[in-house]
């Protein structure tokens, strides 16, 4: 493996540890704020409750889909092919994996695929 590779191992792995992380401790927060919540309040403060819990489903599903980019980075660096995009099997630039280290595009493919709705 290549320094460069390495670098960008010990950033996905610790991108890794920490969403593991927030997860976990958001998950712990839920049902902590759901064991409180329960039978207190009027309407209104139920309503709230609900918005609180579907924007902390939504930001647990954007962390969820990250984690899972991650992780297919990690696997592609275990397979000896990271860095290469899947669409076209052109390397990707390296100022392109350190601001997105787990990018599976390069610049070319990403640009078409948003262009076609993608």
């Amino acid at each position: 493996m290549d320094a460069f590779t390495q670098e960008m191992q010990e950033q996905l792995l610790k991108a890794r540890d920490e969403i593991r992380a927030k997860l976990a401790n958001e998950g712990d927060d839920f049902r902590q704020e759901a064991q409180t919540s329960s039978g207190r309040g009027d309407s209104s403060d139920l309503a709230s409750d609900e918005g609180v819990y579907r924007k902390m489903e939504a930001l647990n599903a954007m962390d969820a889909r990250k984690l899972k980019a991650i992780e297919g980075a990690l696997q592609r660096i275990s397979d000896g092919k990271y860095g290469y995009c899947l669409q076209c099997g052109k390397k990707i630039p390296e100022g392109r994996l350190r601001a997105i280290p787990e990018a599976v595009l390069c610049v070319e493919c990403k640009s078409a695929n948003e262009k076609l709705g993608g």
